[in-house]
């Protein structure tokens, strides 16, 4: 059986060189454990059933 898994750490190599940031060794593990946290949410959120009338919220202006 295939596994699944994204590889975390190779999407946030990717993003970064994407986006031109240079992320530090010691804030690596941290940013990889953030992103492997989000990927195990987001089902949760994409799963969650909305109303065809559901509006987003209002933006707040000061």
């Amino acid at each position: 059986m295939e596994n699944d898994k994204p590889d975390i750490a190779a999407i946030a190599d990717a993003m970064a060189r994407a986006l031109g940031l240079n992320i530090s060794g010691e804030s690596r593990a941290a940013v990889i454990g953030h992103l492997d946290i989000a990927f195990r949410l987001a089902p949760s959120f994409m799963d969650f059933p909305l109303d065809d009338e559901a509006e987003p919220a209002p933006v707040f202006t000061p």
